[in-house]
This record gives C-alpha cells, structure tokens and sequence, in this order.
C-alpha cells in the first residue's frame, strides 16, 4: 500500500474544496526526544524544583476544597441560583489558587487573546486542539461548566472540585446517558445565559495538535452560537501533549513540572452563529466550525477520529507502524459505507471471490463493481492505495486484508488465516516467501517490506513455502515474531514510541476476542454524541465527495 503524492480535494461543509491529505504525523502518536543538555537539566529539576512544585500544587487543591465544598452544599442540581455576593467571592478565591497552582507549575503568565463571549451570546465554548489534560487551564480560568463522566465526582477531593462547576454528567452505566446529556445540555444553552457556559472539546480524544480530528456533533446539537477557542503550548520541548502512543499521565506531569517554564496561549475566536441548515445538521455545523478552528491555528484538518485511534492502538501481533496508510484505508472505509455489519460473513464472502480471481488484477471499474458502489472520488483515492505501480491495476486480495484488519484489528490470526485461504496454492496450500511479503506489508499499511528472515525461520527445511498451520505453530511459539523478525530486518517498521512505553489503561480491552466498542478516550471532556449522529458526519462527508 502506498499513500499517492495526488489525491483528491474532497469536499468540506458548504462545499468548499479541503485539502484532505493526511497530516504528516500520526496525530494518536507523541514522541519526544532529548539532548544530553535537556536530560540534565531534567535529572537536576526532578531533585530541586519538581518536589516542591508538585507539594504546592497538591497544597492548593487541598485549599480549594473547602470553598468548593461550602459553595456546593445545598445547591439544586435541575435550577440555577442568582450569583450573590458572597457566592462571587468563592468563585474570585477558587480562580486565584487554581492561578497560583497553575504559577507553581510553571505557567507563569498565560497568553489571552481575543474576548470571552458572554453565556447569553454563546452558550457553549468548543475548545481545540485537545491535547492533555493540561487542557484544564482554561476551565479554571473560566469556571465554565464541562461535560465529565459521572464517575468522577465521587473522586475525594477532586469530585468536590468538579462539582462546584456545575458539570453535565455521562453515566456509562446509563444506556440513555448520552441522549439524556445532550438534553440538558439543550435546557442549559437555552436558558438565556441563566446557566455557565459549557466548555466542550469536540475532538472526543486527545492528539497531539498537528491537525483537528473529526468534531464530534454533541456540542452542536443544540444548535445554538458557539464560540471557538483555540489552544496554543508553544514550548521549544513539548511535554504537554498526552496522546494514545507516548509518555504516560504521570510522565507527562513530571517532564512539564521540571520545566523552567511552560507557555499557555488561548484564543476566544469570533462567534459562530449557525444557518438554518447548520441548526437542521449538527454534523455540517461541526464542520464548518472545524475548518474556522483549523484556519485560526494553521493546521490541516482531517477526518481520523477516536476509532482510528483505537485501530492503531490495538494489541494485535502486528502493531500498526506510525506510517501506515491503513488509518487513511479506514478513514475512506467509514467515508464509502464500505465496513460490514456482519464482519465475518461479508470478510469469508469477499475472501472466497477473490480466492476465485486467482491474482487476476482489477482496474478502477472492476473495483467498483467488486464492491458494488459507484466510481467516485473516494473510492479513486481507495484504489490509488493499491496501485502501487500506477499502472492503474490492484490485486483485490489486498483489499480484502486491509479490509480485515480494519474491522478487526487485534485478531491479526484471523486476518492471515483469510489471507492464506486467498493467496495459497491449490495442490499444497501453501504461499511463497513474496506472497507472504504483500500479505504483511498490506496487514500493516507500508509500502515495502523485507520478509526474509521470518519466512526462514518459519521454513527451515528450505522448501520455499508455508502453509498457514506452519505460521500459527510459529506464531504460538513466537508471539512477539514482527518484534523480533520484522522490525530488525526494516529499520523504518517502527510502531511508535510506545512499542515498550505506557499505553492508556483503557487499551487493555483490546485483547484477541475482537474489536472492542467501550474503550474510552483519553482527555478531560468524554463523548456524548448520540451514535446516530455520529453516523450522520460520515453520511455527510460521503454526500460531498
């Protein structure tokens, strides 16, 4: 598989021509690296200005407590109370110790441009790029109200803190929660600016800042002005930035408190007031707003979103490397309608007629009518994949597995299981050493592949094939093979900084009995757009294209 140097201008909101070309970096994936200088200055910051920084912090939010705790006790749930005057003393006392934590941690003066609107102008704040849990500056400098998972306020000392904000609540326990999130959130927004603001980050998940993902629409559903607020961290060493595949929570706190000094610049963008057509379609108001945010910051946009980022973290054998064009293969899946319902039928279906083609290469017509969807833009920029020699042929066998680690990313037996039955020869159902290299190299989403040292070491006798029964025994045996066969022999085939670094907690779902649907993304703000609407995006973005 390859990513094409051209691709096609796919269209965005109100019809304009977006430059959809994959961000250069995998915006799940955070690597840092350090001079021999800067690990000095850290090892001698952790002895000196770390302990202390970390004591004053942990200081301030013990202060905070009591007023939090004072400022919440008998407060109604469903209605809102007048600010009186010592209530708007609390909330001054609570802004200057969370300044003062913020100070200790190295934000010594915090960048605000632009002008916040007021609740009855814009009930809702989106704030972009999130990227940490950082991302909580701006929350305590507005007091604004967010979206947290019901878990959290029953967190001693923090949930205290939480609940003083006067949060919108998700349950995962609640099957209703997210329909009845959005609700209130309705009630607050049309409230007439009775209520805080609610501050909402509509990426779902954190990245590390180098494109906007796809905005969830939760924040638009009630279809009223929001404001746009952008979030800088110019620092020389990023140690902010909390993605799936990088440093861990704590790591991060503790490079970001050995710092002399950390930058922080928020940007209150114009309001944006939805046309009728955006208030009728939350996932087009989502767009729009996207591509204001996305201007205001000088960075791409992208479709990825937070199942990307489950595709390339699942704990399969083979680890997806930070280069791979499966995360665009998936992106255009979900775009086309293309991923099964019935995985494991329509996966058999497919493997059974192109086993029938027996390497027979389709052109772009012959492609579309295999997948039985009409020749569009999309599906050209899906063909071009796997036209790695733009003769303007693919093998459809590499579809097929694409498709299969796709929607099942950590079953990675079953996926060459499904390639074996394809490729292998009828007489002796075994495949080549070349054969398996197009099947990995297309598992994985890379162009080229050197697979001389596995097949080897799977075929000592040197008959020049295997079969599949031949690979799983190997595989049992060795469970780390791309580990130790591939990635030695492809110095390009890394899978990110986290091969042997902190993964978030919620990945350990991700285990061999499937694709899980209830991991949680990573950040401060959890998703609460109904699925439907989830949906309708990727409806609208295949309308345009």
């Amino acid at each position: 598989m390859r990513l094409p140097s051209n691709r096609q201008c796919a269209m965005e909101g109100d019809g304009k021509k977006m430059d959809q070309a994959p961000p250069v970096r995998n915006p799940f994936v955070h690597v840092l690296k350090f001079t021999p200088l800067e690990k000095a200055k850290i090892a001698l910051m952790t002895v000196t200005l770390f302990p202390i920084r970390l004591l004053i912090a942990a200081f301030m939010m013990l202060l905070a407590w009591p007023f939090a705790f004072l400022a919440s006790v008998g407060r109604s749930e469903t209605a809102v109370e007048p600010q009186c005057l010592w209530r708007r003393l609390v909330d001054i006392i609570l802004k200057i110790i969370m300044r003062v934590m913020w100070f200790a941690g190295g934000f010594h003066w915090m960048t605000i441009k632009g002008q916040r609107a007021l609740p009855a102008e814009a009930p809702i704040l989106t704030l972009a790029p999130h990227s940490s849990y950082f991302d909580a500056i701006p929350v305590t400098m507005t007091m604004a109200s967010i979206v947290m998972k019901a878990e959290s306020k029953d967190i001693p000392l923090w949930g205290t803190l939480i609940k003083y904000i006067r949060p919108v609540f998700v349950s995962r326990s609640d099957q209703d929660s997210r329909k009845k999130t959005v609700e209130e959130i309705k009630r607050r927004a049309h409230s007439g600016g009775q209520w805080p603001q609610i501050m909402i980050f509509p990426e779902g998940t954190c990245t590390n800042r180098s494109c906007l993902i796809t905005f969830k629409p939760g924040a638009f559903i009630p279809a009223v002005p929001v404001q746009p607020v952008v979030i800088r961290y110019p620092n020389k060493l990023d140690t902010i930035t909390w993605t799936w595949q990088g440093p861990g929570a704590f790591e991060i706190l503790w490079l970001t408190l050995c710092q002399l000094h950390n930058e922080f610049v928020i940007e209150f963008l114009p309001i944006y007031t939805p046309s009728e057509e955006e208030k009728k379609n939350p996932a087009l108001f989502a767009i729009n707003v996207r591509r204001v945010m996305a201007k205001a910051l000088g960075v791409p946009i992208t479709d990825y979103s937070f199942e990307d980022c489950q595709l390339a973290m699942a704990e399969g054998q083979l680890r997806l490397p930070v280069d791979t064009c499966l995360l665009e293969f998936a992106k255009l899946v979900r775009r086309l309608g293309l991923k099964p319902r019935n995985t494991e039928k329509v996966l058999q279906e497919y493997g059974n007629r192109a086993r029938k083609l027996e390497g027979q290469k389709l052109d772009l017509g012959d492609f579309a009518q295999f997948l039985d969807v009409p020749v569009s833009d999309m599906l050209r920029d899906m063909f071009a994949l796997f036209d790695e020699h733009e003769d303007n042929c693919m093998d459809i066998r590499e579809y097929v597995i694409a498709l299969s680690v796709v929607c099942r990313p950590a079953k990675t037996l079953e996926t060459m299981k499904l390639a074996f039955k394809m490729f292998e020869a009828e007489e002796d159902g075994a495949i080549t050493e070349m054969e398996l290299a197009v099947i990995l190299k297309t598992a994985l989403g890379v162009t080229h592949l050197s697979v001389s040292r596995l097949f080897t070491a799977i075929d000592p006798e040197d008959t020049g094939k295997i079969t599949f029964d031949k690979f799983r025994c190997f595989v049992e045996q060795h469970p780390d093979f791309a580990e130790e066969y591939l990635h030695t022999e492809n110095a390009g085939l890394h899978s990110g900084p986290c091969h042997g670094h902190q993964i978030k907690p919620s990945l350990s779902s991700l285990k061999l009995q499937g694709t899980a649907t209830t991991k949680t993304a990573n950040g401060i703000c959890p998703d609460f757009s109904p699925n439907d609407h989830d949906r309708t995006i990727d409806g609208l973005l295949k309308k345009h294209n």
